[in-house]
């Protein structure tokens, strides 16, 4: 054995230390030089860093819709609540006056959609019975809606009767509309809904039965909307398909429709509320609009 080999005997000489004295004394080390075993550092490299963006956006996209559904059928529920409680209102008016409220009242028919008479609608007499007391006693009930005397009460905007999921910024308008007629016709005495001009109808009136005869569903804001104390096309529907007009007419009123993209929300007589679905038979549903027309009707669950 070499010096080198014996100088590496000593327990004082680590593995580093003996190859430098080795390389010093001109001899060979009956080892390899030490090896540093530390890895560098090592980040990420482009292309990983892309697949890891490309999964993230992936699991994003396959996570949005669902999340969007939720926040949709969230919404939808909020509404049926809304509805419901218009459909409540309305029995307990009945309940209390002995007939449900005029669907507008207005001395002479048929109804204009135009800011021109009295035109008061059914959700103001129904203001009580939704928390707005406070709004009902602001109404001068003398005067058109359309009034300077009742300008502020007609700004105001009502939670109560607007749906979650509708996008428009009208504040005074209403998205949900008594029903009126079972064919597109104007507002007028001789409707077959239950909400029409000057009407008084009572319970007993719905002969077809009280879970098969609409009172309000919804509708959607257009720019001509005259908010909801305004007992025209603003606050009233009928079963006649179309849900707005395709023309200026002021006499067209106009059908339901909806933010949902399934169908629109619904209030029965009896206080059941339902989602009619766009796929509805449009025959099914203007036998829901005739209070008294006789033809019997099979409703699902």
């Amino acid at each position: 054995m070499n010096g080198c080999g014996r100088i590496g005997t000593g327990p004082w000489a680590s593995p580093h230390q003996l190859w430098k004295l080795c390389s010093t004394l001109g001899a060979g080390p009956i080892f390899p030089p030490p090896v540093n075993r530390e890895l560098p550092p090592r980040g990420f490299t482009l292309v990983e860093l892309l697949v890891v963006i490309l999964i993230i956006g992936a699991l994003m996209a396959i996570s949005l819709p669902g999340v969007q559904s939720l926040r949709e059928t969230a919404r939808r529920a909020q509404c049926t609540t809304r509805v419901g409680r218009l459909t409540l209102a309305l029995g307990e008016f009945e309940s209390a006056h002995g007939a449900f409220p005029a669907g507008v009242e207005n001395p002479t028919g048929p109804i204009r959609s135009e800011p021109v008479g009295l035109h008061h609608s059914w959700l103001m007499r129904v203001l009580p019975y939704i928390d707005e007391a406070a709004a009902y006693r602001l109404i001068d009930r003398e005067q058109s809606v359309y009034d300077e005397r009742n300008a502020e009460v007609r700004r105001i905007r009502l939670p109560e009767v607007r749906c979650p999921s509708a996008s428009d910024d009208w504040v005074s308008a209403s998205h949900y509309a008594g029903v009126h007629h079972d064919v597109e016709g104007p507002i007028d005495a001789d409707n077959h809904g239950v909400l029409f001009l000057n009407s008084r109808i009572r319970h007993d009136d719905l002969t077809d039965g009280a879970g098969k005869t609409l009172l309000v569903a919804e509708k959607l804001a257009g720019r001509d909307d005259l908010g909801w104390m305004s007992g025209t096309r603003a606050t009233l529907r009928n079963a006649g398909g179309l849900p707005q007009p395709a023309t200026a007419d002021p006499l067209f009123v106009g059908g339901f429709a909806s933010a949902h993209p399934v169908g629109f929300v619904a209030g029965l007589a009896d206080g059941s509320v339902r989602l009619i679905s766009w796929e509805t038979d449009a025959l099914l549903i203007q036998r829901l609009a005739n209070r008294a027309d006789g033809q019997l009707l099979e409703l699902g669950p």
